[in-house]
C-alpha cells in the first residue's frame, strides 16, 4: 500500500541511529522499551547506556540488588517501571533460564510488560506481525485518516491496532512499527508538525480538510492533586542525618527520604516547629531550625504536585544510626532529593 510503502521509505532516510535497533536481541529492545515509556529519547539514553555497561545480561540484571537498580533508574521517573524490571529480569533469569518469551502472548505475561511493549519486542525479536499502538501511532493513523475516535477510550486502541495491523507488511512487521513511531516522534509531532515537507502532504485527510491541530482526539484531563511535603534534615553534632525508606504503594516507593512532615497546605515556620517538635522531642534535643528553601520547589508528577521545603534542624548529641553525607549519596533517592543533597549538602 501507497502509505505503507511511502513511511517505510521515509523511515530508511530519516532514522535516528539508536543502540537498540541494531539488535534483535530482545534483552535490549525489552530494556529500551520499558525506559521510554513516558520518557523522550534523549532523555532516556543515558540511562540505557548505564544500564547495558553494569548490566550487560538479562543474568547480571537479575543478580543486582533493588537499591542498585533504582540508583542507576534515578531521575528517570515512574519507579514502579525499574521495580518491575528487576523482578521481570529474576523472573526470566531463573525460570525461564535467561531465554524471553518467543511470542506476542507469553510476552504479555511479563510483569511490567504491556500490550505495547509485547508487541515492540514481539515484531523487533521474532518479526511476529503484531501492531505497536502508542501516542504517535494513534497521532500518525488519526491525522492520515481523518479519524475522530476518542483515544482516551478504552475501545480506541483496538480500532487503532486493526488499521495498523491491515496497513502493516506481514513480512517487515519491525520496520513498520518502527517507521511508523519514528514518524510521530519526528515528523507528525504533536504541535505545530511542519507538514510543507510531509511525505504525505498529498494525501493526509487531516491536512487537506484543516484539521491537523485538532486531532487525535483526546479527552478526560487528569486531576491533579497538590501535596506538601516538608522534609526534616536532622544534623547532629558529628554532621550525620538520618534517611527513612518509602514502603508504602503510591509514588517513589522503596525510594528513600529525610522524615517527612505532610501537611494539608504550605505551612509556616512555627507550624513547621511546633509538629517538628511533637515528632521528634521524644528522640532527639532540637537546637536550632531553618528553612533551606523559602519557596517551595514545585516538583511535578503525572498526577500530583509536589510543593517541597526542606528544613535544617540541629540536634543535641548523636544520632542512632546516623549517616554521613558520603554514605548518604549511595543512597537512591527521588530526583528532587538526589538534586537537594548535590546542591545544598
Amino acid at each position: 500500500m501507497i502509505f505503507s510503502n511511502l513511511l517505510i521509505q521515509w523511515y530508511l532516510q530519516n532514522k535516528r541511529d539508536l543502540p537498540w535497533r541494531n539488535t534483535t536481541d530482545p534483552y535490549p529492545i525489552w530494556l529500551s522499551e520499558i525506559m521510554l515509556q513516558q520518557t523522550r529519547v534523549a532523555q532516556g539514553m543515558p540511562y540505557f547506556l548505564s544500564f547495558t555497561t553494569a548490566f550487560p545480561t538479562v543474568f547480571d540484571l537479575a543478580k543486582a540488588n533493588e537499591e542498585q537498580v533504582l540508583k542507576l533508574w534515578q531521575g528517570l521517573g515512574y519507579y514502579s517501571r525499574a521495580r518491575n524490571l528487576h523482578k521481570t529480569a529474576q523472573h526470566i533469569a531463573q525460570e525461564l533460564s535467561g531465554i524471553f518469551p518467543g511470542n506476542y502472548n507469553d510476552l504479555l505475561k511479563l510483569k511490567g510488560v504491556g500490550e505495547y511493549t509485547a508487541a515492540a519486542i514481539a515484531s523487533f525479536s521474532y518479526k511476529e506481525p503484531v501492531p505497536v499502538v502508542d501516542g504517535n501511532v494513534f497521532r500518525v493513523l488519526s491525522r492520515y485518516f481523518d479519524m475522530d475516535t476518542d483515544i482516551a477510550q478504552a475501545s480506541a486502541k483496538k480500532e487503532f491496532a486493526a488499521l495498523a495491523f491491515e496497513l502493516m507488511p506481514k513480512d517487515n512487521p519491525a520496520t513498520f512499527n518502527q517507521a511508523i513511531m519514528e514518524f510521530g516522534a519526528l515528523q507528525c509531532v504533536p504541535k505545530s508538525p511542519n507538514c510543507g515537507i510531509c511525505v504525505f502532504n498529498e494525501s493526509c485527510a487531516a491536512l487537506q480538510k484543516n484539521k491537523v491541530d485538532q486531532l487525535p482526539v483526546k479527552s478526560k484531563k487528569l486531576k491533579v492533586r497538590n501535596r506538601y511535603f516538608n522534609y526534616l534534615v536532622l544534623e547532629d553534632e558529628t554532621g550525620n542525618t538520618i534517611i527513612q525508606k518509602r514502603t508504602d504503594k503510591g509514588i517513589w516507593h522503596n525510594l528513600y527520604e529525610f522524615p517527612l512532615i505532610e501537611t494539608e497546605k504550605e505551612e509556616d515556620f512555627n507550624t513547621i516547629a511546633t509538629l517538628t517538635q511533637t515528632d521528634f522531642s521524644s528522640q532527639y534535643e532540637i537546637m536550632s531550625m531553618l528553612e533551606y528553601n523559602e519557596k517551595s520547589i514545585i516538583h511535578k508528577l503525572s498526577h500530583q504536585h509536589l510543593h517541597i521545603k526542606f528544613w535544617k534542624v540541629k540536634v543535641k548529641g548523636t544520632i542512632e544510626n546516623g549517616i554521613d553525607t558520603e554514605t548518604l549519596r549511595t543512597f537512591p533517592f527521588p530526583i528532587v532529593i538526589h538534586n537537594f543533597i548535590e546542591k545544598d549538602l
